[in-house]
């Protein structure tokens, strides 16, 4: 009795997975051709506003002079990574890097932190 059980349901399971069959259909969009160009320049703005989604390395704050300094001992020691000056009034940052990913930006500070002890990673946008 136990083993009939046993074959019945699993014939059951086996047949009821045989029937189940997802819908199909191919969907055809059709839009006008403005909408397409709006689309497009839409993606290529985008594509264009990648400034702020970057995180930065702050290796200093300080006096233009300084803040110069600080720019040509950074693009000595490590002349793989940009690096530019930023006025923020009334002193000015020495940024570098454009690091994709927060672990990307803190795996460089790490190294850069040797140099320049008070180096802090940027938030995008701020």
């Amino acid at each position: 009795m136990r083993i009939l059980r046993i074959f019945l349901f699993t014939t059951a399971i086996l047949l009821s997975t045989n029937t189940i069959v997802a819908q199909q259909k191919n969907i055809e969009i059709n839009e006008p051709e403005a909408v397409k160009k709006l689309i497009s320049s839409k993606r290529l703005i985008n594509s264009s506003n990648t400034v702020n989604d970057k995180y930065r390395i702050q290796i200093f704050y300080g006096k233009n002079n300084e803040a110069n300094n600080a720019l040509n001992k950074f693009k000595r020691t490590y002349p793989e990574i940009d690096a530019t000056i930023i006025y923020s009034n009334p002193s000015y940052k020495v940024m570098v890097g454009s690091f994709k990913t927060r672990l990307e930006a803190e795996r460089n500070l790490l190294n850069i932190k040797k140099d320049f002890e008070h180096a802090l990673i940027i938030k995008p946008g701020k």
